[in-house]
């Protein structure tokens, strides 16, 4: 007896072992996963497991791609504790904790939730959104943990990427130290909640790279994130979150967000026929998108040479490090303000990337005039924009301090309003007066010389249209054929010796089908070779090309039927004895 309950006591955890190996996407507390198993989401799209990255030995838990063939890793657990061995176990305790041992046993890595939920009878599951979440058997909703709030390098759809204002988890990007290293790397792109929401790209703890505020259609650092046939995206902030997600339009794609270990945040969709990940689009676009390259109250265009300028009413602080391509002592006014003397007001420059807003203050009721008033009766207010772009502009946000990180953009730019002196106003309103002006001047020269050379071009084509056309004698032709008196068009002298004249009026018929004012009516060379050579039925010949007369076979009425000519598809048939 005591040797069949030995027994029991063997097979029950080879059982269990069994059940994992039955590509199930669950693991209960019974369980373990060790290193040569692995769970399969339901709809096989993602795979949980252990891996060794590029050319290393080390041994990491993660989760990857199931469908692709390049393995591309989303997510990994003990990212800095890896394993040099393969005798990592995982195990999911009774109060809903993932823990990953080393053969030793010795703790590598665990995971903790700062929900308050209550846990009985936990399981661990593998979603086809790559999310692994903990969860309560028979709660599908209400996850322990999920995998999706700790993301390593890889955004994926349904990621709310961002900040729980209520469980203080703030959703972030950090890079692999390299291909072969899944360890913390050198960049984060993490959202900064001071003042407007916007999420900063770091290198270490230096700011590389601004996205920018939400405008209500997309951050104005990236003029290029437009509605697009792969995914949706939205961007959510009330006082509970503040995140930006997106969601496949067709669940059949595959597509991700990486931050790569130089920096570079790019978006890769999978090709299935060439069995590879395409690059889709990147945050960065070019040199102005370096944080902060040109200054206080600096701009950046990347089509001007040099790139940085003063924004309008300042000037270098440092004239000769400016010229020189130095730009990061910025720029200065050129009028000092002089506030609440009613010396001043706001000029409009438009087509920005909004300036850094961690100093700035946000209303999403007001409107653009009570705006500028609050920004008025703050001396420290340096500027004021809408807080949303859609439906004619609605919200306020107020500027306190210098502003910094602008560029400027063809197009998808935003207005933003700078208080400047009174003075520089008037000096700029005057320049544009003159600029419009002068605009006007060379739009109309412009046009009156164009319609000068239209008419001498328009008369020149006629004068030669006329010298190529054969005096009328292919419309003669046209017209007698139509009226059943071709024969009329053979010369005396070839009537008597020619032995059969329909062979002739074939040929006439056929030349005058070759010249129809509609290039697709004209038969090409091999059919007309059929024609000449048999019996073949043919058509009754259109007008011919340049014909501007009404249509005296098909027209029963007066009116007159102007045809629009052919200019460059005419040809012609010259007809010559041999």
């Amino acid at each position: 007896m005591e040797a069949i309950n030995v027994l029991h006591l063997l097979l029950i955890p080879l059982f269990f072992t069994f059940l994992l190996a039955q590509a199930t996407d669950v693991i209960t507390a019974n369980q373990t996963l060790k290193d040569g198993d692995s769970i399969v989401s339901k709809g096989g799209s993602f795979e949980l497991g252990f891996f060794s990255p590029g050319g290393s030995r080390n041994r990491y838990l993660g989760i990857w791609y199931k469908k692709v063939s390049l393995q591309t890793v989303v997510w990994v657990a003990n990212r800095d504790s890896p394993l040099y061995d393969l005798s990592g176990t995982l195990q999911i305790s009774g109060n809903g904790s993932l823990r990953l041992f080393s053969g030793r046993n010795y703790l590598l890595w665990s995971s903790s939730s700062s929900k308050k939920t209550s846990v009985r009878n936990p399981i661990v599951q593998i979603l086809d959104t790559g999310n692994l979440v903990v969860r309560n058997s028979g709660d599908d909703e209400d996850y322990i943990w999920q995998s999706l709030d700790y993301p390593g390098d890889t955004f994926l759809p349904g990621l709310k990427y961002g900040i729980d204002f209520t469980t203080g988890i703030n959703r972030f990007l950090t890079s692999w130290r390299s291909p072969d290293d899944p360890s913390t790397g050198n960049y984060t792109n993490k959202m900064d909640p001071n003042g407007v929401p916007q999420f900063f790209l770091k290198k270490n703890s230096v700011d590389v790279f601004r996205a920018g505020p939400w405008n209500g259609l997309r951050f104005t650092g990236m003029p290029h994130l437009k509605p697009n046939p792969i995914y949706r995206f939205e961007f959510v902030f009330t006082e509970e979150e503040a995140y930006y997600t997106y969601k496949l339009e067709n669940p059949s794609v595959i597509t991700r967000m990486q931050l790569n270990p130089n920096g570079a945040l790019q978006r890769y969709t999978w090709v299935d026929s060439l069995q590879n990940w395409n690059f889709y689009l990147s945050a960065q676009m070019d040199s102005c998108d370096l944080y902060m390259l040109c200054g206080s109250y600096g701009s950046c265009n990347i089509n001007e040479s040099p790139a940085c300028r003063c924004l309008k009413g300042f000037v270098p602080k440092s004239p000769e490090a400016y010229s020189a391509g130095d730009w990061s002592e910025g720029c200065v006014r050129r009028v000092n303000l002089g506030c609440g003397k009613g010396e001043e007001d706001f000029l409009k420059i438009s087509k920005l990337k909004l300036p850094d807003t961690r100093t700035s203050w946000y209303d999403k009721s007001m409107n653009l005039n009570e705006c500028k008033r609050v920004c008025l009766r703050n001396c420290s207010c340096s500027a004021y924009s809408h807080f949303d772009v859609r439906y004619g502009g609605r919200g306020c946000i107020l500027w306190f301090g210098d502003l910094i990180d602008i560029r400027e953009y063809n197009e998808n730019g935003q207005d933003l309003y700078v208080r400047l002196a009174s003075s520089e106003i008037e000096k700029y309103n005057v320049y544009d007066v003159k600029w419009k002006i002068r605009m006007m001047l060379i739009i109309v020269l412009s046009t009156a010389l164009f319609l000068i050379c239209l008419c001498i071009g328009l008369t020149v084509f006629n004068m030669k249209k006329k010298k190529l056309a054969p005096k009328g004698k292919w419309l003669k032709a046209w017209r007698q054929h139509a009226e059943d008196k071709a024969c009329e068009l053979i010369d005396e002298a070839l009537k008597e010796s020619c032995t059969n004249i329909s062979e002739v009026l074939r040929a006439i018929h056929i030349g005058l089908l070759c010249v129809q004012q509609d290039p697709k009516d004209r038969p090409n060379m091999s059919v007309v070779v059929l024609m000449l050579s048999s019996e073949m039925l043919l058509l009754d010949p259109k007008e011919p090309g340049f014909y501007n007369e009404r249509n005296l076979l098909f027209s029963d009425t007066t009116s007159i039927n102007l045809e629009v000519p052919s200019n460059n598809l005419q040809t012609m048939s010259v007809v010559e004895p041999r």
